[in-house]
């Protein structure tokens, strides 16, 4: 099996039973106007990532990985949107509210998208997801275990939220997971390194962590030897 170089060790995997996860890579997360500024955050650091985030999907999808990507949102009349979630802090715009780019964090309006650089291809799947977490209230587990697939390369933001999240559980399912580093990333530095620190830590007790560079390298390996079979 091919051997990616990661932190606390090496993971080993078959590419045709992983897939790479892509965590909410939406306009309302990365751009200008969308949910993630009207916190107060700088989404400059979200979208410094966006570069990576297609070279890594590129990488995978030549290797015949299965690709995952999540958004999430919720319905227009919002029955699936806590009101704890709504309602918590004083954001400048809530859940819902009418922003720059459509009603937040509302599946169908602009703002729920992907970023046109991370347009999902047909064929890959796409999960929306009411809460942090992909297997919250989603079909992720049933597609996944469709496809054979045993282990999870995640990217996407953030770090500290969404990622670490579904990255938890899909530890508890059994899933082996690995975080590609750079193609992950926070509003807040500090917040990204402490959960990477957790994840990893006590012999990768949530999952590894690998730069993308690694990836493509384990990856490129592999392609190379099936054009030889």
């Amino acid at each position: 099996m091919p051997l990616i170089e990661a932190r606390p060790f090496d993971y080993s995997f078959e590419p045709r039973s992983t897939a790479l996860v892509v965590i909410d890579m939406q306009r309302d997360f990365v751009e200008p106007g969308g949910f993630g500024e009207t916190l107060g955050n700088d989404v400059g650091r979200l979208q410094a990532i966006v570069p990576t985030v297609k070279a890594l999907l590129a990488t995978c999808r030549k290797a015949g990985m299965t690709i995952v990507h999540t958004r999430e949102g919720h319905r227009a009349d919002l029955a699936d949107c806590p009101p704890a979630k709504r309602l918590r802090g004083s954001p400048r715009l809530r859940i819902g509210d009418p922003g720059p780019m459509g009603r937040i964090l509302i599946v169908g309006e602009p703002g729920h998208s992907i970023v046109a650089e991370l347009a999902p291809l047909p064929g890959e799947i796409v999960i929306d997801k009411p809460g942090k977490g992909a297997f919250y209230a989603t079909a992720l587990g049933k597609l996944l275990h469709l496809r054979g697939i045993t282990h999870l390369i995640f990217a996407g933001v953030t770090t500290e939220v969404c990622v670490q999240t579904t990255m938890r559980e899909a530890n508890d399912r059994g899933y082996e997971c690995l975080l590609v580093e750079d193609a992950t990333e926070s509003y807040f530095a500090e917040y990204k390194r402490a959960a990477i620190e957790m994840m990893t830590a006590q012999g990768a007790i949530v999952g590894w962590a690998a730069s993308s560079v690694k990836i493509k390298a384990a990856l490129s390996i592999t392609v190379v030897a099936r054009g030889k079979d």
